[in-house]
């Protein structure tokens, strides 16, 4: 019954992947669910288990770098993280300094930080972007 604390464990990785953006956590869900893998071929090897998910997603992690990189480098590739900054967003949820919000950004909502105090509706300009999170600041003409 252990593979399904692994793959309950993938489950719940891969829904965090989706909402931070990044691969690291997908690698960490892919490890989970070689190790519950091994669990259902060997049920006490517990050790074996720990192991192979480790190995999976160290690998995954050390070998990914170059290939991102790589593509990432290619012509033709357009990141859209850094086309965002720059462009005007609505304040869908009221954002407080040290405390997050939601603006619209086209069609994506973003978690948004601000050191001033913003209100839903008001208009905003991203001025940076974290991996899940832009950093805003108030339209002004």
């Amino acid at each position: 019954m252990v593979w399904i604390i692994w793959f309950i464990a993938a489950g719940v990785l891969l829904v965090a992947e989706m909402l931070t953006l990044t691969f690291y956590l997908l690698w960490l869900c892919i490890g989970a669910v070689a190790a519950g893998l091994v669990s259902l071929a060997a049920p006490d090897a517990v050790l074996v288990q720990v192991l192979t998910g480790s190995l999976v997603a160290l690998g995954l992690t050390l070998f990914s770098k170059p290939v991102v990189s790589r593509f990432r480098a290619s012509q033709g590739f357009k990141d859209i993280g850094t086309d965002i900054v720059g462009r005007e967003g609505i304040v869908v949820q009221p954002i407080e300094p040290g405390r997050y919000g939601q603006v619209k950004v086209g069609g994506d909502i973003w978690s948004a930080a601000s050191v001033q105090q913003l209100s839903v509706d008001e208009k905003v300009r991203v001025i940076s972007r974290g991996n899940a999170i832009i950093e805003v600041e108030r339209w002004e003409v």
